[in-house]
Parts: structure tokens; sequence; C-alpha cells
């Protein structure tokens, strides 16, 4: 299998630099506030015991239920994954921080690693954030379509690195709060792709920040929702509603990016619109997540925020769930 290693990450900020730290084949990233979400395997025993024959013919009923459980118990072991691997790099990284309250967000990104082990068991890898470049004069306007997100992608390291490009709320992108909140995809480094001599492909990430445009959309649970029900919004731990709705889209096209990276990594369904790690799990944050409701989250005593990850310096932040090869379920930290 392919390895991809990126030594950086760059940020590209239009008009504002946040700062957290952390396609032209891309992925968009909608957060999908849930009209339901279910990643349950189902299945149909194909006959049923019409007669129950007790009096003569217990031993038969007890051997047929033994052996209905057996197939059953075989039909869950052979479930297959939901997210299949087309034989792709991945990216595996191993995030160096210090150790961080539980649970933190070093542990929520424990369940992209596990998409690498499944194919290939290397040394980790550290990520270190790199240079932050400011487009304060709007270089390129503040009305931007898909190719010029990825000029500005292109600013950045073009070789082993994910280039991040975040926009302020008086920015409009080409499908923003109408199909996406943001995207990850993949170009060819500098004009021609070549370096020094060799091909390279840089991996890039946008997120919008929809504090203007969409909350309802792009900050939930931050935001009333636009549509489903209508429960009363959490409160954001930056007090930032625009800010922390562009952690989570950020968090999840990082995930995105970690197991599907150039298009074919792990994802299900059609390559221009897939399925990965984290929009497998839209609208879960917590334990006992339905639709409008987040789940069992942690709330901050003195200022009555929600949150499920704790970060460096006392940051706290709210994370999506993962979907998690391992046990076929939607994974969360709290």
């Amino acid at each position: 299998m392919n390895r991809w290693r990126p030594q950086t990450i760059k940020l590209i900020a239009a008009k504002h630099s946040y700062p957290q730290p952390e396609r032209v084949n891309s992925r968009a990233h909608s957060p999908r506030i849930p009209d339901g979400h279910s990643l349950i395997a189902s299945w149909n025993i194909l006959r049923e015991l019409h007669h129950a024959w007790l009096s003569r013919s217990t031993v038969r009923f007890m051997l047929l239920e033994r052996a209905r459980q057996r197939k059953l118990n075989e039909l869950v072991q052979d479930q297959p994954q939901l997210l299949r691997y087309h034989d792709g790099a991945l990216l595996y990284v191993s995030p160096s921080s210090p150790k961080d309250s539980q649970p933190s967000v070093a542990k929520w990104w424990e369940t992209t690693e596990k998409y690498y082990h499944l194919t290939s068991k290397k040394n980790t890898l550290s990520l270190t954030l790199g240079t932050q470049i400011l487009d304060a004069k709007y270089s390129l306007g503040k009305s931007l379509t898909e190719k010029q997100i990825v000029e500005l992608a292109s600013k950045g390291d073009q070789k082993d690195a994910v280039n991040i490009v975040l926009t302020s709320s008086d920015v409009t992108v080409e499908g923003f709060c109408l199909n996406r909140c943001g995207t990850h995809g993949s170009a060819l480094g500098s004009k021609s792709g070549n370096i020094k001599g060799k091909n390279y492909r840089f991996a890039y990430i946008w997120v919008g920040n929809s504090e203007t445009q969409c909350p309802g959309y792009c900050a939930w649970p931050f935001h009333q929702p636009i549509y489903g029900p209508q429960n009363p919004p959490l409160v954001a731990p930056s007090n930032d509603v625009g800010l922390d709705g562009m952690v989570i889209n950020l968090a999840s096209l990082l995930a995105g990016t970690a197991t599907n990276p150039f298009g074919n990594g792990y994802y299900q369904g059609p390559k221009e619109a897939p399925l990965e790690a984290a929009s497998a799990c839209p609208g879960v944050y917590g334990k006992g997540a339905y639709p409008g409701y987040a789940g069992n989250l942690l709330v901050d005593s003195s200022t009555g925020a929600s949150y499920n990850a704790h970060g460096n310096n006392g940051r706290k932040y709210l994370l999506p769930a993962l979907y998690d090869p391992s046990t076929s379920t939607c994974s969360t930290l709290v």
C-alpha cells in the first residue's frame, strides 16, 4: 500500500487568521442535521416455526433454535465494513501533544489510525503546524469558486502537506450553505505538478464561517437548525457560534482527509460524493444521540458550554463521532 506522509499543515485564511489548528478532486462535507442516523446492520430470518409441536418435538425445536442462533451469529460476524477500501494512499498521523485531560482530541483522532492499521502497520508520524498565511486584502475577492479555493490552497507547501483554507463570514464560496459547509480534495503541486523533477499531489481542506450566512445549517448544534426537531441550541465552547461550527466541520474533514486523501481510500458510495469516516455518523456527538439531539455531552460548569474533548491549554471542543471500522459503529468520546 502506498503511504503518504505529510510533514506540515498550512493554514491559509481569507480575511481572518483563526487560532484553531487544525478538491480538483473534492469531497464536500455537509453536517446533515440529522433526519435519522444509524449504522445498524439488519437482516430477516427467512422462515418462522408455524407449529410449535411442543408436546412431541421439544428436542427438535431446541436444535432448530440453536441452528438459527448460529446462523444469526454468522451473519453478525460476516457483516461487511460500511466503508470500503479502494487501494489508495492513507494519511497516518499520531498527534504529538501534551498530556491533555480526558477525553482528549488525541484520543478522538485514534479512530482514524484504525483505518491505516487495517492495511499496514508502520511507525507513526508526527504532524506539525506549518506557516500561516493571511490574505487580508481578499486577493481573489469575496466570492470564490472551487477553482479559486484550490488556488488559495496552492499557496502553501505542495509536498507532504495538508493545506487548509479558512474563509471568514463575509466571504461566499460556491456551494456554501446550499449543499456543503466545507470540502476536502487534492490537486497537483505547482502549475505542472512537478517539483524537483517529481510529480506530487497535495491535499487541501476548505471550511467556511457560517455565522452570518447559514449557522443553522453549518453550526448546529450551536444554533437552531434550519429544519428538523427544534431543540434549544447548545452553548458554544468558545462562545463563537461561527467559529465553533468551523471546528466541527474542520475536524470532520481532517478525518476524511486522513482516511481518503486522494479519493481512493476508505469511503462508500460515489467517488464524487462519498460517505467517509465522519460523514457516516451525521449529527452524532455523544452517546444517546438522535435526530435533533447531539447526545450526552460534557458541560462546562462556569460557562454552560457543551463539549466532548479537551485540547491544549485548557481549550474545549465539540468533535463529531467517527465510524469505527473495528466495531462497525459510530464511536464517540462521551
